[in-house]
């Protein structure tokens, strides 16, 4: 039998380099992001305009991906910006050419 494979998403918004970061998770990635890119969600990502992605990590259980959200969220911020800068040091847009 083939097991339905779920995937669920923490990740990282920002406004700008070093500007506002935004924690979320979400199961499916690409439509959360064109959310928040398009301001469609009321809440603190749009109040700040915050709609770049420089962060994402995959997790297969969602108790796993609640329990790295909450854990990421209480970071210092220079812990976050670390995890940021260890694979995107230019703080791109990692989404930048998902939708046409």
């Amino acid at each position: 039998m083939i097991k339905n494979v779920h995937q669920y998403y923490v990740y990282i918004l920002t406004n700008m380099p070093n500007g506002t970061l935004y924690i979320g998770m979400t199961n499916n990635l690409e439509r959360r992001i064109l959310e928040h890119k398009k301001g469609s969600v009321e809440g603190f990502a749009k109040k700040y305009g915050l709609k770049t992605l420089i962060y994402f990590e995959v997790h297969q259980n969602v108790n796993d991906a609640i329990r790295r959200e909450k854990q990421l969220k209480k970071w210092k911020r220079q812990w976050k910006i670390d995890l940021v800068e260890k694979d995107n040091s230019d703080w791109n847009d990692l989404a930048s050419d998902w939708y046409s």
